[in-house]
């Protein structure tokens, strides 16, 4: 296991945010991960870091401030704060996330404390936001069990059992075995991700229509001059990173404007600590004017009024159902896991990359082209066995994308 950790570690540190000789490295991590985020910042070293800068976080504290703090706190953010993601950004810093969380940390606390303070934090991080957003700074988001998480995933276990058994099936998702290969087995995937991204982008598509047996029938348009994008991204000075380990999905950005139907959810959602499920949104002219979920619809509908264009949807992600994240049979209740076993949407704000020179351009010009701009970007999952995704062209021909959950070709 040793073996496996350093190796994933230097694999999340020199391909996933690809650390270059004298640049800053700021750790994202809980306090439970001190370990592991020890294991990263001396590959960081190794790598030539100028500096490991870690921002430590607690579940437990994190739900006693949203519990018992002052009302008045959850509206601003204070200035270090928001001067340490900017001001760490702004000089080309690297970012990288230990995503380990208890599903259920949230629940029972008031969803509009929530709501405020991502308000108010969205908008103090609109710089650090941007240049991650636009790839200006390589970042990515990379996790490892906790207990509390573990049990959720795994119920019936032991607690050491249910650690053990994530560790093996987060193992699976970033191909690391202990032999040193990781790099090597993630070149071939992406090579395999690059070739569904070039079939897309070959077809110069108008439109995608989504159906299936839980009541899907929605209709996205895409931009003109969208571009598809998966696995790698690179920064405007031509450095690749990989943003989430893992990745099974190609990803695109739909028009602002140009969605209508129903979407339901196939798979649950946590989101600020709180597991949201069967989620049915109606959408009319890109904007969800109908909510409902089994479980968790106060957090929804205060995830989606966010601000103006946290009702719209910003990326459609492609994967396949049989995905090897899928054929796992785990949920994982974490999106960065979930999302790579199904089909997606996202609502919230767009990738600037998937817009033709999208990174070079304003918000203004961003959003007069038809990409959404908001403070929030909340992947949801829509894939199933039986989802159909009919293309349409912008020359009016139809094609299939996808047949029985997975690509048609």
């Amino acid at each position: 296991m040793e073996a496996k950790f350093k190796e994933y570690a230097k694999l999340l540190v020199e391909v996933g945010v690809n650390i270059q000789k004298g640049q800053t490295l700021v750790i994202g991590s809980p306090v439970d991960c001190a370990w592991f985020a020890r294991l990263c910042a001396r590959a960081a070293y190794a790598a030539g870091c100028r500096e490991v800068v870690m921002r430590w976080s607690d579940d437990e504290l994190t739900r006693e401030k949203y519990l018992h703090a002052e009302d008045s706190v959850f509206d601003s953010l204070p200035a270090w704060q928001a001067e340490f993601d900017n001001g760490y950004a702004r000089q080309g810093a690297a970012f990288l996330h230990i995503s380990a969380r208890d599903p259920e940390n949230l629940v029972g606390v008031d969803p509009d404390r929530i709501a405020r303070s991502q308000r108010s934090s969205g908008e103090a991080l609109r710089e650090y936001r941007e240049l991650t957003m636009s790839n200006t700074v390589p970042w990515c988001i990379g996790s490892i069990p906790i207990p509390s998480w573990a049990r959720k995933v795994f119920p019936g276990c032991p607690e050491d059992e249910a650690v053990e058994k994530l560790w093996e099936a987060i193992f699976q998702t970033v191909r690391v075995d202990g032999s040193g290969a990781a790099v090597d087995r993630w070149r071939e995937h992406l090579a395999g991700l690059k070739d569904h991204m070039d079939r897309l982008n070959g077809l110069n598509l108008e439109s995608l229509h989504y159906t299936n047996s839980l009541g899907t029938d929605l209709t996205i348009r895409l931009p003109e001059g969208h571009i598809w994008a998966a696995g790698s991204s690179a920064t405007k000075s031509g450095l690749p990173f990989i943003a989430n380990m893992p990745t099974e999905e190609v990803f695109t950005a739909p028009l602002r404007n140009g969605v209508d139907g129903v979407v339901c959810s196939s798979m649950p959602l946590v989101h600020n600590g709180v597991v949201i499920d069967k989620i049915r949104f109606q959408v009319k002219e890109g904007k969800i004017v109908e909510t409902s979920a089994q479980t968790g619809e106060d957090a929804l509908k205060a995830a989606i009024t966010l601000d103006e264009g946290a009702s719209y949807f910003g990326e459609v992600a492609l994967v396949p159902y049989d995905s090897p994240i899928s054929r796992q049979k785990l949920l994982y209740y974490n999106t960065l896991f979930d999302e790579n076993a199904s089909c997606h949407l996202a609502f919230g704000e767009a990738y600037p990359e998937c817009l033709r020179g999208g990174a070079e351009m304003s918000k203004e010009e961003r959003k007069a082209r038809g990409l959404n701009d908001s403070i929030t970007h909340v992947d949801f999952m829509v894939g199933t066995a039986d989802l159909s995704i009919t293309g349409k062209t912008r020359d009016g021909r139809e094609v299939p994308v996808f047949v029985d959950g997975n690509f048609a070709w």
